[in-house]
């Protein structure tokens, strides 16, 4: 089962898609979707980790909810059909 992350603000960009799809599978983490993710758009890795760790103002959802808050972080086990979004921090004015 492929999983979508989508992807926002400069990391669209950086990506060149705002959608990505990932070899990531139910029982998989979101963790290890980040890691498909990043092994399949390498130039995302400096804007979303520091020191090999996700960076504090990165956001990380699954279904709208974000797992570093509401969940297990990174440990987070995906089920079939879940969608994953990763944020960069976001102002405004």
């Amino acid at each position: 089962m492929p999983t979508e992350w989508k992807l926002f603000a400069d990391l669209a960009e950086r990506a060149g898609s705002k959608h990505v799809t990932v070899d990531a599978a139910a029982g998989d983490t979101v963790g290890d979707a980040l890691e498909e993710l990043l092994a399949d758009a390498p130039e995302l890795e400096g804007r979303v980790l520091e020191d090999g760790e996700l960076r504090s103002q990165i956001n990380v959802l699954r279904n709208g909810t974000n797992v570093l808050v509401e969940e297990e972080g990174m440990e987070t086990v995906l089920e079939e059909g879940d969608e994953l979004a990763l944020f960069p921090p976001v102002s405004g004015g």
